[in-house]
C-alpha cells in the first residue's frame, strides 16, 4: 500500500507502538484495509489502537480477538503489532462465500416437487418427535432471512445481524432464507414446503452482506452470538480457501459451549476441488471419517449419488440432497438469482429450485435437531456419530458420499433406543343395503387416498388426499366394487397400500314374463 504511516514498536512493557509523537498523521486518501488482532492480555490491545489510523470495526471479547480498519500501510502495522506482548496473532480478514447454485429446475419425474423429504427420510420420523424438537433452536449464520415467508413466520423466528448489531435481518440476497427454510420452516401450517427439524426453534444472525460475502471475523461474530443466545445446532453454509485463529478461536468455543456446527464442503469439485473452511476445521483433512468436531457436508442427486459439483476429500463427513431441491425465496431476492416456482397449492410466499451444498447442511442440521429430541442426553459429538453410522453407507465411508446420504429415521430410532415402525394401512368395511361404511387406519403416515374398481375396471380416485379415518357411500346395484386406501408422506406421496376390501351389489332380480292368452 501507498501513502506513509511509521510505527515503532516501542515501551519497556511493549504495549505501545509508537513512542510519543513518532506516528506521522496519515493521509486522508490512504488506503484502508481489515485486520484481525488476537490477544491474551487486554491491555495489548488498546496499544495497538493508540495509533493513528487504526479504527476499532468490533469487538469479539469472548474470543479475546478484535476487527480493525488500519488506513494507510497494513503491513508495517501488522509487522510492529505482531511484536507487541500481549498480542497473539495479527491476521487480514477471510473472505466467506455462500456455498449456492441458485437455478430454478422441474421437479424429477416421478417424485414430489420436495423430494429431499422423503430422500432423507424425515417423513418416516414419528411425529411426537417432531414435536419434542422443539425443545431444540438452530442457528442458521448467513444472509439473513425473510421473516414474512410462511414457512418462516409459523415459527415466530429471533433474529441479529453483527453489522448492524440490530434484530434487522432482511435478506436481500436470499441464501439465508432458502437456508433456513430447509432446516427450519414450518412442517405444519398446511403452506409452502416442510422443513427438516420439526418444531425446532429458529435463530437467524446475519453475517452476509447484499452480495452473500463476508469475512470470518463476521462469522466468527455471529458464532458467538448463536451459541450465548441457545443456538444447539449451528448451520454454516458458506467456506472459503483460507482459514484463521479467528475463525478456529470461534469453533473452539462454541464446542466448549456444547454446540454441534455443521458446514459446507463447498461446490468446486471441477475447479481443483479445494479443501474449504469452516468445514475442514470441523473434520479434518486425512481423517477418512474418523473423529472429527462436527459435520462437513457434501450434496447428493436423487439417485444418493454426489452431485457433479460437491467437493470431495477426506474430510467429509456425509452428505445430504443438495441439487435442484425445493425451498422458500425471499421476496427481496432477485428473481434472476432466485427464480420463482409457482408451487401447486401454495396461496402465499415465494418458492424455488437451487443447488449447492449450501443447501444440503440445513438438511443435516434439522435431521440432527430430531435426534437430539428424541434423546436429549446426548452431546454434540453423539449426534454427530449417530447421523453417520445410520446413513445409507452402512457404516462404511468413502471420500466422495463420506458415510453416504443422511437418514433421519434411522438416526433418530438408533437415538432412541428403538425401531421405527413401518407405514401401514388398514381397510375394513360393513354393507347395510346398497350402503357400505368403510374404516381405515394408519401407521407412519400423514393422510390417506381413497380409490376404487368397479367391475374390475380402472381405477378412480374418491379421496385424493384426506385426515378423515371414514367415509360412507350408497352403490348402485348391479356392480362389483373394490376399495383401497393409500397412505400418504408428508410430501403426499404414497408409502403403502392397504388390502382392497371387495363388496358386490347383486342386480334385483327381474319380474317374471307373462304370456298374453
Amino acid at each position: 500500500m501507498r501513502g506513509t504511516f511509521p510505527l515503532l514498536a516501542a515501551g519497556l512493557a511493549g504495549l505501545t507502538l509508537a513512542a510519543a509523537g513518532s506516528a506521522a498523521r496519515v493521509p486522508a486518501a490512504a488506503p484502508t484495509a481489515s485486520v484481525t488482532i488476537g490477544f491474551t492480555a487486554p491491555a495489548a490491545l488498546e496499544a495497538v489502537l493508540d495509533v493513528p489510523g487504526v479504527t476499532v470495526v468490533r469487538r469479539l471479547p469472548r474470543l479475546r480477538a478484535a476487527e480493525v480498519s488500519v488506513r494507510g500501510d497494513a503491513g508495517a502495522f501488522m509487522r510492529a503489532a505482531r511484536r507487541v506482548r500481549g498480542v497473539a496473532y495479527v491476521e487480514r480478514a477471510a473472505a466467506r462465500m455462500s456455498h449456492a447454485e441458485p437455478a430454478l429446475a422441474v421437479a424429477p419425474t416421478g417424485k414430489p416437487l420436495q423430494w429431499q423429504y422423503a430422500t432423507t427420510r424425515i417423513d418416516a420420523v414419528p411425529p411426537a418427535v417432531q414435536r419434542a424438537a422443539a425443545a431444540i433452536t438452530i442457528g442458521i449464520i448467513d444472509t439473513g432471512a425473510d421473516f414474512t415467508a410462511p414457512d418462516l413466520a409459523a415459527k415466530a423466528p429471533r433474529g441479529y445481524s453483527v453489522a448492524t448489531r440490530s434484530a434487522d435481518v432482511r435478506d436481500v440476497n436470499g441464501h439465508g432464507t432458502f437456508v433456513a427454510s430447509l432446516a427450519a420452516g414450518s412442517s405444519t401450517n398446511d403452506e409452502g414446503i416442510a422443513g427438516a427439524g420439526g418444531d425446532a426453534q429458529l435463530l437467524v444472525v446475519q453475517a452476509g452482506r447484499q452480495g452473500g460475502a463476508f469475512t470470518d471475523v463476521e462469522e466468527a461474530a455471529a458464532i458467538v452470538y448463536a451459541v450465548d443466545n441457545g443456538a444447539q445446532i449451528v448451520n454454516l453454509s458458506f467456506g472459503g480457501p483460507e482459514t484463521s485463529r479467528t475463525e478456529q478461536r470461534a469453533i473452539d468455543y462454541a464446542i466448549a459451549k456444547g454446540a454441534l456446527l455443521v458446514a459446507a464442503m463447498g461446490n468446486e469439485y471441477a475447479n481443483g476441488n479445494p479443501i474449504e473452511y469452516p468445514a475442514a476445521l470441523l473434520q479434518p483433512v486425512g481423517s477418512n471419517g474418523v473423529g472429527g468436531r462436527g459435520l462437513a457436508v457434501g450434496a447428493s442427486t436423487a439417485a444418493g449419488t454426489r452431485a457433479s459439483f460437491s467437493n470431495t476429500g477426506s474430510h467429509l463427513s456425509l452428505v445430504a440432497p443438495g441439487e435442484r431441491v425445493l425451498g422458500a425465496l425471499s421476496s427481496l431476492s432477485s428473481p434472476t438469482a432466485y427464480p420463482r416456482f409457482a408451487l401447486p397449492g401454495a396461496i402465499a410466499g415465494l418458492y424455488g429450485f437451487a443447488s449447492g451444498t449450501s443447501f444440503a447442511v440445513p438438511q443435516v442440521v434439522g435431521a440432527a435437531a430430531l435426534v437430539w429430541a428424541a434423546n436429549p442426553q446426548l452431546t454434540a459429538d453423539q449426534v454427530a456419530q449417530t447421523l453417520e453410522e445410520t446413513a445409507t453407507n452402512a457404516g462404511r465411508w468413502n471420500p466422495e458420499t463420506g458415510f453416504g446420504v443422511v437418514d433421519a429415521a434411522a438416526a433418530v430410532a438408533k437415538a432412541g433406543g428403538g425401531t421405527i415402525v413401518p407405514a401401514d394401512v388398514r381397510l375394513t368395511g360393513t354393507r347395510d343395503g346398497r350402503r357400505v361404511q368403510l374404516a381405515w387406519s394408519g401407521a407412519n403416515v400423514s393422510a390417506y387416498r381413497l380409490s376404487v374398481r368397479t367391475n374390475g375396471g380402472s381405477e378412480r380416485m374418491l379421496l385424493p388426499s384426506t385426515t378423515a379415518t371414514g367415509v360412507s357411500y350408497r352403490l348402485t346395484a348391479g356392480y362389483t366394487y373394490a376399495f383401497r386406501v393409500a397412505g400418504l408422506d408428508s410430501s403426499g406421496a404414497p408409502v403403502t397400500t392397504s388390502t382392497p376390501f371387495t363388496t358386490t351389489i347383486a342386480a334385483p332380480p327381474r319380474a317374471a314374463k307373462t304370456k298374453k292368452r
